[in-house]
């Protein structure tokens, strides 16, 4: 018993539509999947860089460097934008030891912006430059564009791993900070800690510092860390007057 030209153009028909709706649903999960790699890529990224600030400021270390007028500089400084301490780094950045950390926010283009931490080894040839390969340090109050490498390549090692710029979040939403502690040319009288946008020019670091760190497409509260060594009351007191 033979099939007639309808019945197997009818057959063809039902056999395309099955394999169009195959395909439709394989296009859409693979979609789904794509799209749940790359959230999960982007949060991954935020987190790192935040965990890793965080960690870092943790091991933060009070150093004083002297300049070429002689003076003693206090290392920590910072304002809303960019900030600069003292912390170890393990081998496998090149050379174990302490470095002078500095995080910026760079603008990549005019729609995004980057973050972006920048590495001296602390050590006087290190810190005095590489005639011309990078850039010498010089205070985070002082520093041009120019000399803190903001033009310079990215993920780079120099000096044996003495200094680099490392791309922390390479699309940046928000990037925040602010500083906790008690600042010298206080009033008279006033010794209560508090928060501002500024760190500059101070003789020691500040107790807290607050974090606001976000992508275009994930949020995060803000993040507030205790300093090592801080004499603070309680970090609920800090979370409290952050939210004022």
């Amino acid at each position: 018993m033979g099939f007639t030209l309808v019945e197997l153009l009818i057959a063809l028909v039902l056999i395309v539509i099955i394999v169009v709706l195959l395909f439709s649903g394989l296009r859409l999960g693979s979609r789904a999947w794509e799209s749940v790699e790359t959230i999960s890529d982007q949060v991954s990224e935020l987190r790192f860089a935040r965990e890793f600030v965080a960690r870092s400021w943790r091991s933060q270390r009070e150093v004083q460097v002297t300049l070429d007028d002689g003076q003693r500089q206090q290392v920590f400084a910072g304002d809303a934008q960019q900030v600069e301490w003292v912390a170890p780094l393990s081998a496998h950045v090149g050379i174990p030891g302490l470095y002078i950390l500095r995080l910026t926010l760079e603008t990549a283009d005019r729609d995004r912006q980057r973050l972006v931490l920048t590495r001296w080894l602390l050590h006087p040839d290190v810190l005095a430059g590489g005639d011309g390969d990078y850039p010498a340090w010089t205070p985070l109050a002082l520093a041009t564009a120019e000399a803190a490498g903001a033009d310079g390549d990215l993920d780079q090692d120099l000096a044996a791993g003495g200094y680099g710029r490392t791309l922390l979040l390479p699309d940046v939403g928000e990037f925040e900070l602010a500083y906790f502690g008690v600042r010298s040319g206080e009033l008279a009288g006033d010794t209560a800690a508090s928060w501002g946008a500024e760190w500059l020019e101070q003789p020691h670091p500040p107790q807290a510092i607050s974090l606001v760190l976000t992508t275009p497409s994930q949020s995060w509260p803000a993040n507030v860390i205790v300093l090592p060594g801080a004499a603070v009351q309680t970090t609920a007191t800090l979370t409290n007057e952050v939210s004022k």
